[in-house]
């Protein structure tokens, strides 16, 4: 099973050790898209789809959990290029923040196996995996949501915390669809694009109404019945 340009299949001189490394990597990815799971994955299995012994493995990857690492690492770095890629299409950022999300669950949801386990398995402190989201995917959800509040779209706040709340939000979509794909959806880009409207726009109301406004005042609110500064019990 291949996902095309998440893996860059090119066969490295010998000597280009760079190179090696990223047909390493392609083959771990070929691999695990193969297997489903990292715990049949090895070292020799991808040393033999290389067409090198195990020992140059180790040369470029200290272990097996360096190695998967720097596959979901290259995984994320396809999220954002995605990402990108669907945020271009549009003018307003909140039209930017809704798009990105539905790229995000598009690919999750294309590669499943990788998904599980660059997310759903746990990871460890200081991995590139970590750097990755903290600068690239990650990274332009949270930019997104800076330019929302600079906008006055969203109340100012921690961006952080709030791109984490959105992010929640897509790897929530794309965690159900890829585990109960049975279940009644029906079009999958428009129940994700449902679920990440609601909560992009859900934000911007929670904004004006008050962040510790409940369901029930806010519902007043935007139906007339109070203002937005307005206690609920006056």
């Amino acid at each position: 099973m291949s996902i095309g340009p998440l893996t860059r299949r090119r066969r490295a001189p010998r000597g280009s050790g760079e190179l090696l490394r990223d047909e390493i990597i392609d083959a771990a990815t070929d691999l695990l898209l193969s297997t489903g799971h990292a715990r049949d994955v090895s070292i020799r299995d991808v040393a033999k789809r290389v067409g090198v012994t195990s020992p140059s493995i180790y040369l470029h990857f200290a272990d097996k959990d360096a190695l998967l690492d720097a596959v979901c690492a290259r995984y994320f770095e396809k999220f954002d290029e995605e990402m990108q890629r669907a945020a271009a299409g549009e003018t307003t950022t909140l039209d930017i923040l809704r798009a990105q999300g539905l790229a995000y669950v598009r690919l999750a949801t294309r590669t499943p196996a990788l998904y599980r386990i660059a997310t759903m398995e746990e990871g460890r402190p200081g991995s590139s995996v970590d750097e990755t989201l903290a600068s690239s995917a990650f990274g332009h959800i949270r930019d997104s949501v800076r330019t929302l509040m600079d906008e006055g779209v969203y109340a100012a706040g921690d961006p952080t915390t709030v791109a984490l709340e959105l992010w929640t939000a897509a790897h929530g979509v794309a965690a159900l669809l890829i585990a109960k794909p049975y279940l009644p959806f029906g079009d999958i880009d428009s129940f994700a694009d449902r679920v990440f409207f609601a909560v992009c726009a859900g934000r911007a109301v929670a904004g004006i109404v008050g962040a510790d406004s409940t369901p029930t005042e806010t519902v007043d609110w935007l139906f007339g019945r109070r203002k937005p500064t307005e206690e609920p019990n006056e």
